[in-house]
């Protein structure tokens, strides 16, 4: 038996006995009975200068590497999302990189690729809403350039100049009217982003949810689905119960995507998930099963990620993107634990420990003793004895 010093989950150090036993589900295709995009992260180049305030330096190989992991296991990659960073450590110009490459790369494997056009290479003081639709307009026109799909991102200069729905409408409506092929409209929350206080024109998320679904109905040939990331399974619920035909909810919701993702029977999701970039094995297995109607193998493939994506996605949620690059990194997915912006700080060594115990309790580790070794050498770092 492997063990490991772990800062305990409350005070002090302990002893815990590693269980993973490696030999992770091996990729099967695509899922039939849903759609599903793993949203992937970057991984930093260890000798770049990706300290706060700097431009992204990527190590491309190891990035690209991540990206064929996931298309391996039948899901589509959501391409320079939040996950990637965007609007923490991101820039644009190594956006447009990242995009070119993954698409090429997409298209050299006959994969399915849709990556975040929004308005963050803008400046943050914006002065009205018709920049705020120059700025979207550029990032679209370059996405759709690369063959990927369009994800409309929201942005947070539009948050902040917008008076109300008709400031909204003014953006969105043009901008859909200009994508050359319907777009996955994204509606990110205060927890990931609290610059998005009031989309879509109201603090209040029936007033909000109201308007958004008017300007989905309204483009419903434009709009292939809608992501959204409330974490709120109920409204999520209701949302996918008024959309139009044919105009699919993808969840963005990382505490409840099992029972989104099944369905009431009667409405389903699909999925654009963050945590499915690091559950990729289990959460393949899982919509496999559900395409052979195995409820039991799917709720037993997902039910020991939930601990873990909760874990992750933890509040302050958006520093989710230090856990899902930690993983990688413990699964030898990348040969350090770096990240641009030096986001790598941005969670405590015992918050962690814990993503390190919830992984290997889940099983995901693909090879447990690199990943002890790993997690050793961070707690010689933290200064922890052994």
């Amino acid at each position: 038996m492997t063990r490991v010093r772990l800062p305990g989950r409350q005070t002090g150090i302990e002893d815990y006995t590693v269980v993973s036993r490696g030999g992770l589900p091996v990729p099967q295709g695509t899922p039939r009975s849903r759609v599903a995009f793993a949203a992937a992260h970057v991984v930093a180049d260890p000798l770049g200068d990706n300290t706060p305030g700097m431009p992204a330096v990527v190590d491309w190989d190891s990035t690209l590497a991540f990206r064929r992991h996931l298309w391996s296991y039948g899901f589509g990659l959501a391409e320079a999302m939040d996950t990637a960073q965007r609007g923490m450590g991101l820039d644009w110009p190594t956006t447009q990189e990242l995009v070119s490459r993954s698409a090429a790369e997409a298209a050299s494997l006959g994969a399915r690729i849709a990556a975040g056009a929004g308005t963050d290479h803008a400046p943050a003081g914006l002065d009205g809403v018709s920049d705020v639709l120059a700025a979207y307009e550029e990032q679209l026109e370059f996405v759709e350039s690369t063959g990927a799909q369009a994800i409309v991102m929201a942005s947070r200069q539009l948050a902040r100049v917008a008076r109300g729905v008709d400031d909204y409408r003014a953006v969105y409506d043009k901008l859909l009217a200009q994508a050359q092929a319907p777009v996955i409209l994204h509606w990110l929350g205060t927890a990931f982003d609290p610059a998005l206080q009031g989309y879509w024109g109201s603090p209040d998320v029936a007033t909000a949810t109201a308007a958004f679904l008017d300007l989905v109905r309204e483009n419903a040939d434009r709009v292939d689905g809608v992501k959204v990331s409330l974490l709120d399974a109920d409204h999520e619920k209701a949302l996918r119960a008024a959309l139009p035909a044919g105009v699919r909810l993808y969840t963005g919701d990382d505490f409840n995507y099992p029972e989104l993702i099944a369905g009431d029977g009667t409405h389903h999701s699909d999925a654009l998930l963050g945590i499915f970039a690091a559950i990729a094995p289990l959460a393949s297995q899982a919509l496999h099963a559900l395409d052979r109607g195995d409820d039991a193998a799917y709720a037993a493939a997902f039910e020991p990620t939930l601990p873990l994506a909760r874990h992750v996605f933890a509040a302050p949620t958006f520093y989710y993107k230090t856990g899902i690059a930690f993983l990688a990194w413990l699964s030898g997915m990348q040969p350090g634990f770096t990240m641009v912006g030096g986001l790598q700080s941005a969670r405590s060594i015992r918050h962690l420990a814990e993503t390190f115990r919830l992984a290997d309790q889940a099983n995901m580790l693909p090879d447990p003793e690199l990943a002890v070794r790993r997690m050793e050498s961070l707690l010689d770092v933290a200064g922890l004895p052994r």
